[in-house]
């Protein structure tokens, strides 16, 4: 069964096939005609949605629900909705006063869309549980404290360290509280999925925040479930520290070589999962592009033990059905899917693209290259880090989004150089290469490069 296939592998045991594990998220409400919200607010469409992916996608394990803002909207973030994505932040609780909010906001069952989702979690494992291992995704901690606090958060690491230690042994307790009623739901994987970790250095993870993290994934392992440690970007350098964490897998996007991270993964005995590209191939390619991206990356892992096949992060909404199929067969049947590539060509053909002259602006000009600023919460926090200072540089500077969903912006990362999302360039240096910066980096990088224009 394809559930025992995914247990297997996250317990680092050799499986007689890949399992294939679709992200498919909001996703799944578009083959049923959903929109995000539709989906997101009532358990009758979470539970038809997830049938219907299981139908066509033939998972071998499947996420109930991909909205890493649950827990903030409990605690008292005002979200805002959309059609195509999951709803995103739009309020910080302790944006403006550094405090802890009370133990009263630790969700209970009772709160906020907790009904809707625990429902739909029951009767999806009643429905597909006996042969489909389920998935039940949490908000990780640090994720979870910069939905409260914002960007100042990435100041406090480097001011005030215990309230940071506080802040995240609050987020701590949250997450247990929601992964025990996952697991009371009957989902056999808890992720706690937290795509600011790749934000921030190794060292500062092991010195605030790795004891937040090992407390999650100890309660998920005295509840005799399995775990996995989901991060969004370039997170090269922070695989080895969320081994330490010790979950028994780690998910990554198309940012991470998954050759090179496996064999950090493998030292530890940790599975990893991942990382087809979610634009340019789910998106944007064809069956074929699919097909052949799914087949590399089997073909250039030897030693398969522990291996997932899954999308890079939470699938885009549009992403064509006949894609995900396309996927799907490559895992599953891998021989027989060769014959459909052999004349493999990429779909994917540059648009010409302008890039800025630099040095005849006036003004700086700060480029965002992010993956999608409504569904990445990395992407979020880079983009706000420029609108929330904006007023202290907008006499020397402006700035300039581009979202690698849109085709035109796909080709000018790509012309750009761009290997990372997201990235932040001022006048054409690739300056914050995931990496969020605070108000002071952000304000004196712009400020050298005004000087720059004067000499």
């Amino acid at each position: 069964m394809g559930k025992d296939l995914v247990l297997k592998a996250l317990c680092h045991e050799k499986t007689d096939s890949v399992p294939w594990v679709p992200f498919a998220g909001v996703h799944a409400g578009q083959l049923k005609g959903y929109t995000a919200t539709e989906m997101l607010t009532n358990a009758d469409h979470i539970v038809e949605s997830l049938k219907e992916v299981k139908k066509l996608y033939m998972p071998d394990g499947l996420p109930v629900l991909f909205d890493l803002q649950v827990e903030a909207e409990i605690i008292g973030c005002e979200l805002m909705w959309a059609d195509y994505n999951p709803p995103s932040v739009k309020s910080h609780p302790l944006a403006e006063e550094k405090t802890l909010p009370c133990s009263c906001k630790i969700p209970a069952k009772d709160s906020g869309r907790m009904p809707v989702i625990l429902e739909a979690m029951g009767r999806v494992k009643h429905e597909i549980g006996d042969d489909t291992a389920l998935f039940g995704l949490i908000c990780g901690p640090f994720t979870l404290a910069s939905h409260l606090r914002g960007t100042n958060l990435f100041m406090d690491m480097m001011s005030d360290k215990e309230y940071v230690k506080d802040l995240m042994a609050f987020c701590g307790q949250v997450s247990i509280a929601m992964a025990g009623m996952y697991i009371d739901a009957g989902m056999d994987v808890i992720a706690v999925v937290d795509p600011l970790i790749s934000q921030v250095s190794p060292k500062m993870i092991d010195g605030l925040l790795k004891d937040t993290f090992v407390g999650v994934f100890d309660y998920i392992r005295s509840r005799d479930r399995l775990s996995s440690f989901f991060v969004c970007g370039n997170a090269t350098k922070q695989i080895e520290v969320m081994c330490q964490c010790e979950p028994d897998g780690i998910a990554v996007d198309e940012n991470v070589d998954l050759v090179e991270a496996k064999k950090i993964t493998d030292k530890y005995g940790i599975s990893i999962s991942g990382n087809i590209p979610l634009t340019t191939v789910m998106l944007h390619g064809t069956q074929q592009d699919n097909i052949k991206c799914v087949l590399d990356e089997l073909d250039s892992i030897e030693d398969k033990t522990g291996l997932i096949v899954s999308p890079g992060c939470d699938m885009p909404y549009a992403t064509p059905r006949e894609n995900t199929i396309a996927c799907a067969q490559a895992v599953k049947n891998p021989d027989t899917s060769r014959k459909l590539v052999e004349n493999y060509s990429s779909s994917f053909d540059d648009i010409e693209v302008e890039i800025p002259d630099y040095a005849a602006s006036k003004k700086v000009i700060i480029e965002l290259f992010l993956l999608d600023p409504d569904q990445c919460a990395a992407c979020t926090y880079m983009q706000a880090s420029v609108l929330d200072n904006f007023d202290a540089i907008r006499d020397i500077a402006e700035y300039r989004i581009y979202k690698y969903f849109i085709k035109e912006d796909i080709a000018r990362t790509r012309k750009m150089g761009i290997a990372n999302l997201p990235t932040m360039c001022i006048d054409g240096e690739q300056k914050f290469i995931s990496i969020i910066p605070n108000r002071d980096e952000l304000i004196a990088a712009v400020k050298e490069a005004a000087d720059r224009k004067q000499d």
